[in-house]
């Protein structure tokens, strides 16, 4: 029986299954996935399954969070977050891919939940694997830094702002008013 190099599976005379697994584990590298979906236990369990995991020693890992105040200091009701998704998944991948290029990194994914979220609920997970830390800490940074500025992904804030009134607003669209 051959194996696929790629997830080990047998290959068999359904190419197209095959091919839907494949994508399927790119998938669990990096991508955007509708809250409850993905969480921080499918993270860490993807990560240890990484090729050459054996020459880990180090796995940092961000979550970024639906915070209750806004930079202006509104309170913070709700947040929906979309993407672009097909676009977005491309880009988290890339991003990763040319991380995981880096001189002692094993593995870098990046996850993006989407949907409507409270306060304190998780939006981001980002894992770096590599063997050391100082590798490993430097990559978590331009990683996070990276997804923020390149993947399209959009957030809606819904607010009570000064006066205490609701509001809502895309954070993209207030930013070009300030």
């Amino acid at each position: 029986m051959r194996l696929c190099a790629f997830c080990e599976t047998a290959l068999d005379a359904k190419p197209l299954i095959h091919i839907a697994k494949e994508v399927s584990l790119l998938s669990e590298r990096a991508g955007v996935h509708e809250k409850g979906t993905f969480n921080i236990q499918n993270l860490l369990d993807s990560t240890r399954k990484s090729e050459n995991f054996d020459k880990t020693g180090a796995i940092a890992v961000f979550i970024g969070v639906a915070r209750g105040e806004t930079l202006e200091g509104e309170k913070v009701e709700k947040l929906t977050m979309q993407a672009y998704e097909e676009k977005a998944n491309e880009v988290l991948t890339k991003i990763c891919s040319d991380l995981n290029k880096k001189q002692g990194i094993v593995d870098v994914q990046i996850h993006h939940l989407l949907g409507e979220f409270n306060v304190g609920e998780d939006l981001v997970y980002v894992s770096v694997a590599g063997s050391h830390r100082n590798e490993v800490f430097s990559v978590l940074r331009e990683a996070v830094e990276r997804y923020k500025s390149e993947a399209p992904v959009f957030k809606k804030e819904k607010v009570i702002n000064a006066k205490g009134e609701p509001a809502e607003y895309w954070v993209s669209e207030k930013e070009q008013k300030l």
